[in-house]
Formats: structure tokens, sequence, C-alpha cells
């Protein structure tokens, strides 16, 4: 079979071929996705068209989509040309599934809908349609694909596991990111010598060996090169072709003028009408025959067509007009003058005036220099697209339009809003582009911090070290007191602070910070400010950000966002309830809007606290969710806190080659950047192994690197919630005396900050490391705090105290605090003290058993999660909404969890998880 042959064998492609039929034969029992990559012409198409064969023959439900250079600028619509097919059942999904969607393809009104939910919509709508006979998706030229349709399918591809449906994608080499990114790749190679000579010779039989011998070695096992380049060799003549320097003239190229050589010998009508069709971005003829006569001077039909028909550069039905080939399409406008591109542009803008959005695309495309009309429309056009949720587009729209503003400040500003968008995509490399752009043009006082902001703002402030925490106030003052920007003020002394918090600041940087962001005027409990005073001064401004967070919490209605905020400084000043109780209330909200970058943040902010807290079974789904949405939505340092609290949970569980594994994992991410916070969390999962395993020598040497100023794991706000920990080390280490400094430090914190976390370990240390005379009135001082929250905590104090009294010849009385210890650190699943505090029982004359827990190291991460939604009563649609899953994936998941947790009905996983989550 040759590239265009529709037979159903393919030289030299029996892996290829196995590899995709084997996945599309398991459609119906699973799903899953693949892109096959390769260079121009190496037969992906090819691969694709037997793929869909084989789906025709099992009877699967097929969707298809083509990316186009052409239309890579019209949001969503690869996206729209795959669902199409089935977009009347959209009306089955939850409203504000259906909404987003609807918005996204521009026929429903409403806000702008975030990606991931119009993802999430996209997922469920397919799994709908699947659920009869199975789906296979194809998508080709996905390189090509519009970037919202883009990072929607990858979203999609990503979940596609327990739904029967299976998602094939051809993209080219050379295309960094879209669809191709993160998922499984099939590498399409270049022909062995055997197979391209088969296909040379099945294409053009009878050629004399010389010829044969250049054309073969010419196309170097590319089959649309042993396609094509025979054609262009028989255009030429009978004489040979001249000798090629491969090396000097890529392939692509050589391909490219094999196909503009075709279009030379064509009538002007045909050229115009390829031309056209080439600057198009659609495939529609009446578009093509409409415009066409603008650039051919006269007339034209459908039958100039037939000539480049006959020479299969296009393939023309009643409706619409297709290349055979990308390369002919890029080729067709490389050979035409530019004038003739403009003339095509300006007259394809015409033809399709009641589209606005094409309309001003093409209406760009025929600019020769700046133009303030076209570069309005454009802006507008970037305001409609945000409308659908495809912030790409927008910025891409924004950008053009500041490249064709006749004033320089204007363009300034465009190209500078346009780099605010990018910035809330992640994208770096687009942010700096724009940036140098609007510099080129000039920027003011203001426009320069704007330029600021966005350079500091990647990576939580740590991707560009030129502009540090003090310098930043420094523009921030300015910009307040002389702009009147108290917006851009916040913004940068939140980039300031991060870097307070994610590095070593110094004190003086940190203190600046500090004094700008409260000469500002907002109010004391304003959210913004209460974040930046925790992240850049968590011991010194503690106190003012709890009794802010207390104030706030008072009041009713705050939105998902600022409850997120204000999650984040509770952790950081050490108010893990607080913390708990904001994030968690912030997630479902979060999920609903689809905002998965502030969901992410949430549920790292929730495990870093499970992690203190030893809360396995909310922290470790936690942690395991935050890390993969970290993953999805770029935030690398996220990624490492996750798996940081999840090395910290691994440890309390007794875990310890997982700890180990995952600490690494961690530091591997923080390493590089210096990131203090996940530096000292890996740390600190170190740390707690070795206490689990009773290596306290090794606790205490591991531990104590948190607090040495001079070390890359020592944090001057997180080193305070790890005291117990370094002390329970110490002291069965023989380092009391040691750790005294530490202590006497931390003590001198905590008369600066009422941080609950430094104030519960400092009661553990004062009773632990007193002496025997003072130590049981701590002891009872710590006992009788307020600590029913920190259950952890509490059971360690009971423990250490349990120890002390029957070191004291007192074992009856050492029983109740063991007692409660080891109920506690059971319902918490920290085996290590659990069963630390049963051989005190049985050293006091107490035999303790083990109690089990079902199911807990049984369940994945995932699995239990699922498992405590389904057991608070919500559906597999609810659950599936909720963890951007299919509810077929739910049900599959649940299907597992049964026979783990020893169960037959849904009705007995309140019981089961009930038991499993308890304290």
């Amino acid at each position: 079979m040759t590239v265009d042959d529709p037979g159903p064998a393919l030289f030299g492609r029996e892996r290829e071929s196995r590899r995709l039929a084997e996945l599309v034969e398991s459609t119906r029992r699973r799903g899953g996705a693949l892109v096959v990559r390769g260079e121009a012409g190496i037969g992906k198409s090819a691969l694709l068209r037997q793929a869909r064969r084989l789906a025709v023959d099992l009877d699967l439900l097929i969707l298809s989509a083509t990316g186009t250079e052409a239309e890579a600028r019209l949001p969503f619509s690869g996206l729209h040309q795959l669902v199409r097919p089935v977009l009347g059942r959209a009306e089955e999904l939850p409203g504000p599934q259906r909404a987003a969607v609807l918005a996204a393809f521009g026929m429903a009104p409403g806000a702008a809908p975030d990606l991931f939910l119009i993802a999430l919509a996209v997922l469920n709508l397919l799994a709908e349609a699947a659920a009869g006979a199975g789906a296979l998706l194809l998508v080709e030229d996905a390189h090509w694909l519009d970037p919202p349709s883009a990072e929607v399918l990858a979203f999609v591809a990503r979940r596609l596991e327990a739904d029967p449906i299976v998602l094939l994608a051809a993209t080219r080499d050379g295309y960094a990111g879209g669809l191709g990114a993160a998922l499984e790749q099939l590498r399409v190679d270049r022909l062995d010598d055997a197979s391209a000579g088969a296909l040379l010779d099945a294409r053009a039989p009878g050629l004399a060996e010389e010829v044969r011998r250049r054309l073969l070695a010419e196309a170097a096992g590319n089959p649309l090169a042993l396609v094509e380049l025979p054609i262009a060799a028989s255009r030429r003549g009978a004489e040979p072709p001249e000798p090629l320097e491969p090396q000097r003239r890529p392939l692509t190229a050589r391909l490219e003028e094999a196909f503009a050589a075709r279009v030379s010998g064509l009538p002007e009508a045909a050229q115009a009408l390829l031309l056209v069709a080439a600057v198009n971005d659609g495939d529609a003829l009446a578009e093509a025959l409409a415009a066409a006569p603008a650039v051919a001077g006269a007339a034209v039909a459908v039958d100039d067509l037939t000539p480049a028909v006959d020479a299969h550069l296009v393939d023309v039905d009643r409706t619409t007009i297709r290349f055979r080939h990308p390369l002919m399409r890029s080729a067709i406008q490389q050979r035409a003058p530019l004038a003739q591109r403009l003339a095509a542009h300006a007259a394809l803008a015409g033809v399709v005036g009641g589209q606005a959005d094409r309309r001003v695309w093409h209406r760009a495309g025929a600019c020769l220099g700046p133009d303030d009309v076209v570069a309005d429309e454009l802006e507008e056009a970037a305001q409609h697209a945000r409308h659908r949720g495809a912030m790409v587009t927008a910025v891409a729209a924004l950008q053009r339009s500041g490249q064709l503003t006749v004033d320089p400040g204007r363009s300034a500003d465009r190209l500078l809003r346009a780099a605010d968008l990018a910035v809330d995509l992640g994208r770096y490399d687009v942010v700096g582009g724009l940036l140098r752009e609007a510099e080129a043009r000039g920027l003011s006082f203001a426009q320069q911090a704007q330029r600021l902001w966005m350079e500091s703002s990647f990576g939580d402030g740590l991707r560009d070290q030129k502009t540090g925490p003090a310098a930043l106030a420094e523009v921030a003052d300015r910009v307040a007191g002389e702009h009147g920007g108290v917006r851009l003020a916040m913004r940068l002394l939140n980039s300031a602070a991060l870097r307070c918090f994610w590095s070593q600041a110094g004190a003086e940087a940190r203190d600046r910070v500090v004094a700008v962001t409260e000469s500002l005027p907002a109010e004391a409990d304003d959210p913004d400010r209460l974040a930046i005073l925790a992240f850049a001064a968590p011991i010194e401004r503690g106190s003012v950000v709890i009794e802010g967070l207390r104030r706030i919490s008072a009041r009713a209605g705050a939105d998902a966002q600022t409850l997120r905020l204000l999650g984040s400084a509770a952790v950081i000043i050490g108010a893990f309830d607080q913390a708990e109780a904001c994030c968690a209330a912030s997630l479902a909200d979060l999920r609903a809007q689809g905002r998965l970058g502030s969901l992410t943040r949430a549920l790292a902010a929730l495990a870093w606290c499970a992690a203190h807290q030893a809360d396995l079974s909310a922290g470790v789904p936690a942690a395991e969710e935050a890390a993969q949405l970290a993953l999805e939505t770029s935030q690398p340092l996220f990624f490492g806190i996750a798996r940081a609290a999840a090395a910290v949970m691994a440890a309390s569980g007794g875990h310890s080659d997982r700890a180990v594994a995952l600490a690494a994992e961690a530091e591997q991410r923080g390493v590089a950047a210096a990131v203090r916070p996940v530096l000292a969390t890996a740390q600190l999962a170190r740390g707690r192994g070795a206490l689990a395993e009773g290596r306290y020598a090794d606790a205490y040497g591991e531990l104590r690197r948190m607090h040495d100023p001079g070390d890359p794991s020592f944090h001057v706000g997180l080193r305070c919630f790890c005291l117990t920990d370094l002390v329970e080390a110490a002291a069965h280490s023989g380092q009391r005396d040691a750790v005294v400094e530490v202590v006497f430090d931390l003590e001198a914190a905590g008369r600066r900050t009422s941080s609950p976390a430094l104030h519960a370990g400092l009661r553990y240390a004062r009773a632990v490391l007193a002496e025997d005379a003072r130590a049981e009135a701590l002891f009872r001082e710590a006992l009788n705090a307020e600590t029913s929250r920190w259950p952890f905590s509490r059971a360690r104090t009971q423990l250490a105290y349990g120890q002390w009294l029957r070191r004291q010849r007192r074992p009856v009385e050492s029983r109740a605090p063991l007692r409660a210890a080891r109920n506690t650190f059971d319902a918490l699943g920290t085996a290590p003290w659990a069963e630390r505090a049963r051989q005190e029982l049985r050293a006091a004359g107490e035999a303790s058993r083990v109690r089990p827990v079902p199911g807990r190291d049984e369940l994945t991460p995932q699995e239990l999660q699922i498992a405590q939604l389904a057991a608070q009563g919500l559906t597999n649609r609810e659950i599936g909404q909720a963890l951007y899953l299919s509810h077929r994936t739910v049900s599959t998941h649940l299907h597992n969890i049964f026979p783990k947790l020893g169960i037959t009905a849904r009705a007995q996983l309140h019981a089961i998880v009930g038991e499993i989550t308890s304290w």
C-alpha cells in the first residue's frame, strides 16, 4: 500500500500497524491515547486511515478532525470539528458543563468558561457517545490544532483509560507542546532499503536503474518522497536528475519544490483558486470560488479546479476543497508573490464578512503596515475569544493588534495586556517575546512596572532572579504613590513576598516588603494584604495574619479564590485548622469552575497541613491529586510540595521505602531552583522516616539541618512547625543539651507570633526536656491546651507523658495516656507510633493487640478519594465532576475498590470508610 492507496497493507509498517490495531481492537475493554509522530510525508496519515478501516469493521463510532495552519487562530475550531456529530448530546451534560462547551463554540452566551471545565464537558460528552459501541477519535495534523482544542484534547486523552474510547493523533516532528505533550508516542521512522525499493517499484515501475538509484537516495526512505519525486522527475523529462546534496536541501523543501512545480504548470484560474484555498482558514469551496476572481483578475468556475484534481493536489466535492498533503498548502503560499497573498486575504475578508473573527484575521493578513482600524477590530476579537475561554487565541489577537497599532504607547499597552493574559496561561516563552516587542515601543514607568511584575511572576518569582524582593517593593511603593496603581503595587508585592517564601531573603528585604504593604490603602483584613504579610514575614506578622483570618472567618460570602488565598496564608503561619477550613471550603467551587491552577494550590496546602498533622486519609489523596494537577497546569513548585508532603505522610504511616523515593523526587524539583520549602519538607520526611524506624540519632541529624541557616533546607518559617519531631529525636538519642539552643531560638519566635503549630511544638519541647520536678506540670499544661483539632500532636504528647510516668515507676497512671495515644495513632494510621504506644503499654502491664483497619493500605490515593466521596452519598456523575473524571472511570474504580475493602455493596462504604478516616 502506498501513501494514497486505500488498500490494507503498508510497505515496511508491520510494527506500527500492529500497535494501532491492538489499540483499536481493545477499545471496548479499555481506552487509551497514542500520538503517531514523524517527519512530513512519513506515512502517519496512512496509518490512521488503516486504523479507521478497522474501526469501521468493528462498528465503532468514528469522530475525526484535521488541524490546519490557517485555522490555528480560530478558537476551538478543531474541537468543534471533532465533536460536531455528537454535540446534540450536550443537553445531557450538567448545567455548568453544558454552558461551558456551548459558550466555547459560540453557540450560547455566558461568562468566560475555564478551559478545564470545557475539557470536562467534552470528556463526558464523548463518554456518553461512546457508551454503546465504543469510539475511535482520529486527529490528523495535530500540531496545527488551535491551542485551545489541543489543550482540551490532551486533557481528555489523559483520562480515557476506563472509557471505551481510543484517541489517535498524528503530529509532525519539530512541533513542541500541543496534543503530543505527555502522551504515549509511536515514532514512525523512514522505511528500510527493501521497503523503500518495493514502494518505489510499485508506484513508478520500469525506471532506469540509474534514475531508480538516485531517487531512492534522494527520498531516503520517506514514503511521500518516493511517491512524489518520480512524478517531478518525469516532468523534467527523460534525463536523469542531477546529483543532489541532501544536507544542503532538506527533504521537506524538496517536496515543497515538487508540489510547487506541479502548481506552476496549471492554468492561472486554477492557480488563483489554489492560492485562495491555501491562505483560507476554512475549506469551503464556495469561499474559494467567491474570492479567487480578485486574485485571478477574471471570473473562475469550479471546473477550473479540474487540472489541480488531476494533478493529485486537491480533493474537491460539492462543498469542500482539501489539499492532499499539508506541504502543498505551504508550497503554494511560498511560491506566490506577496501582492497575490495580500489580495487573497483581502478577498477572503470580504467573502467571510458575516464571521467577524475570521474576517479580522484576513484583514490583518492583508495589511502591509500599521492600521488602527484593523488593530481595534483585533482587540474586539481578543475580547470575544476571552469570553469563549480561548485565552491563547486572545493573546494572539492582542499581539497582532499591538503590532498594527500606530501610536507606540497604545501599541505597547496592547502588547503588555497580551503578556498579562499569557502569564495566566503559564507561557513564559510567549510572555518574554511580547515583553521584548513592547519594550521596542518605549515604555512609561507604569508600563515598566507592569513588565517587571510579569517577569517576576513565573515560578512564583524564582524563574527570574534579576530583581530581588526589596527592589520589587520599591517599584510597588512608587507605582502606588505616584501613579495610584494600588492593584499593580499589590501584584508586585505579592511577587516579592513569594520570593521571600520560596527562597531565602534577608531580614532587611522582608522588612521592606512588609513596610510598603502596610503603607498601602488597604483594609487590615484584606486577603491580598494578609497573604503578602504571611509569605514575607510569617513570624513577625504571624499574629496579625491570624487575627485577620479570624475576622474574615466571622463573615460569610468569601469566594473560592479568596478562600484559597487565605488558606495558603494560614498554612504559612502555622494555623493549620484555619488553613484546612479555608482550603476545603474552596474546593467545590474551584472544581465546578474548572480553575485547576488554583485547585492545585488549594490541594497542595491541604496536603501540607495533613502531612504535619498525620491526617493520612485526607492528605494522601490531596497530595496525589495536587501532584497530578501540578503537572497538568505546569506548576512544578507545587508538584514538589505535593510530593514532599506525600513523603512525610508515607513516613508517618511507616512506609519508609516510599517516603525515601518521594522525598528524592521532591528534592530533585527543589534543588535546581533552590526552593527551600520543598527541600525543608523533604528533609522533614527523612527525619520522620528515621523516627518511625527508631533510628533516633539519624532522625536528629536529618531534622537538625532544617535549623541550620547555612543548609539549603533551612526555612525561617517552616522550621517552626517541626519542633516536636526534632525534640523527640533529641530526647531518644542523647541530644537533649544540643537541642536546647534551637528551642531557645524558637521560644523567641513564639513571643512574636501566636502560631498554633509553633506553640504546640514549644509546649511539647518544654515538657519533654524539663527536669523531672517540673515535667509533670508541663505535660499537663500541654495536654490541657485546646488541641482537639490537632490529634497527632496531642497523641505524641500523651505518648511522651506515658513514657515519663512509666520511667517514674508509675505504670498504672501511665496506661491512660498511653492507651489514648495508641487509639489515636491507630485511627490516624501512624503505625510506628501506635506500635511504640503498645510497647509502652505492655511494659506498663497492659496487653494491647493491633487493631486492623480494613483496606487502608490496599487502596490507591485516588481510590481512597473516590471511596470517601461515594461514602458521602455522591453519585458516580457527581464524583466524576468533582475529580475531573468521566463517571464510567469512577464506576471502574469502585469496581476495584469493593473487593479490596471486602464489601459487595455501595451502602457498606460509609461504615468502612468512616473507620478508615475517623480519628
